[in-house]
């Protein structure tokens, strides 16, 4: 299992959300566009986000370290999820970033060795694996 530092730069993973916003909002979003004081919409709320992230980020640092979770990337191997199962360990996956799964990991094997998933951002894993854990992501 290996923990990468989260950092911006182009090519990283992202998520795509969508948001709603009232016509009024919008309207003043698109007047800093046209004024220039943003390239668009989205380095608006890109900024606004981070803004909100850096005044929080304290309560954020607490928070990692109180419900003791990985900061970052976490990526756990059918190797790593095959040494757990040998040795009779479960895992319990609480992240705040990205957590995947390799592809070639069973649901079977997923189901032995991982007790609950926690992930606070993307949970990168297949499709079958995701159906076996439904029950303990949480």
């Amino acid at each position: 299992m290996s923990v990468h530092e989260l950092r911006r730069k182009t090519g990283d993973s992202s998520e795509k959300i969508t948001i709603n916003l009232g016509v009024v909002d919008l309207g003043q979003i698109d007047l800093l566009v046209q004024e220039g004081f943003y390239s668009n919409r989205t380095d608006l709320i890109r900024t606004a986000i981070r803004n909100q992230l850096a005044t929080h980020a304290e309560a954020v640092r607490e928070t990692v370290t109180r419900k003791a979770f990985v900061l970052g990337l976490e990526h756990y191997s059918r190797q790593d999820l095959e040494a757990l199962q040998a040795s009779g360990e479960t895992l319990q996956i609480q992240v705040l970033g990205m957590a995947s799964i390799a592809d070639d990991v069973s649901p079977e094997l997923a189901r032995a060795t991982i007790e609950s998933v926690v992930v606070l951002g993307a949970l990168h894993a297949s499709k079958a694996v995701k159906a076996a854990l439904a029950d303990r992501i949480h």
